[in-house]
């Protein structure tokens, strides 16, 4: 059978900078950003954002031409950002932690126009020379570089129409957090991006409007980034933590000055914002609590939801997806199915489709482990020059996002583990999620991660690095481990610390823990063939 299909007609797509105009139309007197005792509202800052684009475009950026922005959050980062959109340029923000070699690899992948980077990152300038850079800081700046600040001052007063765009057309390059080897840019597009913000106020914030504001905890360079998008097209307020990191307790006093109701986090900034809540703490304003970025244990998020009660929200969903494929809403954690010891992340959001597949890409019955496998409008348009990695990532149209999991009848999913993080010992392959969740019963254990590390006789085994409370030892909880789980799953180490180390963006991955086994000197010296 022949199936009919509608003719390619090109065709053009709203301009990511039109969210920022429409609302400064429409709210141009209410508040949009605020640091410390600094304010900018909606008609300012698309004020700044028309100067910026004037300076863009008298320095010969064009559309399509990429700028890359690596700086902490600060007052002009989405200035940067939509002027750069204004323009028809394309953003590529970093991690800030990021080296000026690891940086350098980035620019070689993206081959930048323009440099926008932290006051003072000189080394990081100059790794990128010859590519134009200015500065960008809450200040006035204080050398000859050009700075965003100061011109924004120049160009005062100009106006910019914003480019026209075309479905497909590139809005922002995405560095995951988790890069290696040879990095990836996801590529995400205008009509892209605007069905994530879409997305976004449906499944995760229905009803988001000017009379909101959220609290800015995280980089704005990837999710924190993606959300502040969608308080900008509702006209929601931005509150930036007045330093670059968090401190717990001056959050909880912004949020009640505030009366912030949304907040995008992850487990671990949720755990501390948990952590510092007092009897006294004024939550009374929040509404939605998203939380999404890494696996949370059941322990800590029972915790999260008999201290700040049903605001807790979980996404699922990687750079690649832009967030937008599972979600778990308030109203379900009360009482959160789990499948075999592991909590869901919730169902497919909305347009969306999840499959689970076998290792030939064919779908597996209901209840049966594979890996996640999606398609949807929230799907990213592949990596940018990247033949082999798109080849990889795709088959038969649908997207392998390399995490493993399983689908119940319900049609909620349960992540169980990374295809890569996965170890095989003595023949029988180990998901290192599962092997955390029993050792996470042990009444005395609060955090902790597994890694598979080479062993001359069994392949690999697990290594385990536990944050444990009491006097338990790394021996006695060994022996735990040994009686309460099959002996093949069982970690071979135990190696006890007072915090899991993270990446930059808060996550517990498997590389920052083989890091830190390393340093402490258990990671084994043995070679396996």
């Amino acid at each position: 059978m022949t199936h009919a299909r509608t003719a390619a007609v090109p065709r053009g797509t709203s301009n990511l900078s039109s969210l920022l105009r429409q609302t400064a139309a429409r709210l141009p007197d209410e508040p949009a950003l605020v640091r410390g005792e600094l304010v900018w509202t909606w008609a300012e800052l698309d004020s700044r954002v028309d100067a910026l684009a004037a300076a863009y475009a008298a320095a010969g950026l064009r559309p399509g031409d990429v700028v890359m922005l690596h700086a902490p959050n600060s007052r002009d980062y989405l200035t940067v950002l939509f002027a750069a959109w204004r323009v028809g340029a394309i953003v590529t923000p970093t991690n800030c932690k990021l080296t000026a070699q690891e940086l350098a690899a980035l620019a070689e992948v993206v081959r930048p126009a323009l440099l926008v980077v932290q006051e003072g990152a000189d080394a990081h300038a100059k790794a990128l020379h010859p590519v134009p850079c200015w500065t960008i800081s809450d200040g006035p700046g204080t050398d000859a570089t050009p700075h965003v600040g100061r011109l924004v001052d120049k160009h005062r007063g100009a106006q910019v129409e914003d480019a026209a765009m075309m479905v497909g057309d590139p809005a922002w390059f995405f560095f995951t957090s988790g890069s290696s080897g040879r990095p990836k840019a996801a590529v995400l597009t205008h009509d892209h991006l605007a069905f994530i913000v879409n997305n976004h106020l449906a499944d995760l914030m229905p009803g988001l409007s000017s009379r909101d504001s959220t609290l800015v905890l995280a980089p704005l360079s990837h999710g924190a980034g993606v959300h502040a998008l969608t308080h900008v097209a509702r006209g929601a307020r931005l509150v930036l933590l007045p330093g670059e990191s968090l401190d717990a307790s001056q959050a909880w006093s912004l949020i009640a000055r505030h009366r912030v109701s949304t907040m995008f986090t992850v487990p671990t900034i949720l755990n501390r914002l948990v952590a510092a809540v007092a009897e006294d703490t004024d939550r009374s304003s929040l509404r939605q609590v998203i939380y999404a970025g890494a696996p949370i244990t059941r322990q800590d998020q029972r915790r999260a939801y008999d201290v700040l009660g049903p605001v807790i929200e979980q996404y699922y969903g990687l750079a690649e997806v832009t967030g937008a494929i599972t979600v778990l809403p308030p109203e379900l954690h009360h009482d959160v199915p789990t499948y075999e010891g592991i909590v869901t992340a919730g169902y497919p959001r909305t347009g969306m489709t999840v499959s689970i597949r076998d290792l030939e890409g064919n779908a597996v019955p209901t209840g049966e482990r594979g890996e996640i496998c999606v398609v949807g409008p929230a799907v990213f348009a592949g990596y940018l020059d990247n033949d082999d990695a798109n080849a990889n990532a795709f088959r038969d149209g649908w997207f392998r996002t390399g995490d493993l999991g399983v689908v119940d009848q319900r049609g909620m999913l349960y992540i169980t583990g990374r295809a890569s993080d996965m170890y095989i010992s003595g023949g029988s392959n180990i998901d290192p999620r599962e092997v955390e969740e029993k050792i996470l019963a042990h009444p005395q254990v609060r955090a902790v991660g597994v890694v598979g590390a080479p062993d001359a006789e069994w392949g690999e085994v697990g290594y385990a690095v536990a944050v444990v409370s009491g006097a338990l030892t790394a021996e006695e909880l060994l022996a735990w481990c040994r009686e309460h789980m099959a002996r093949y799953k069982a970690p071979k180490v135990v190696h006890l610390v007072d915090q899991l180390p993270t990446t930059a963006y808060g996550k517990v991955t498997t590389p920052v823990l083989r890091e830190l086994l390393r340093k402490a000197g258990r990671w084994p010296q043995v070679r396996v063939r």
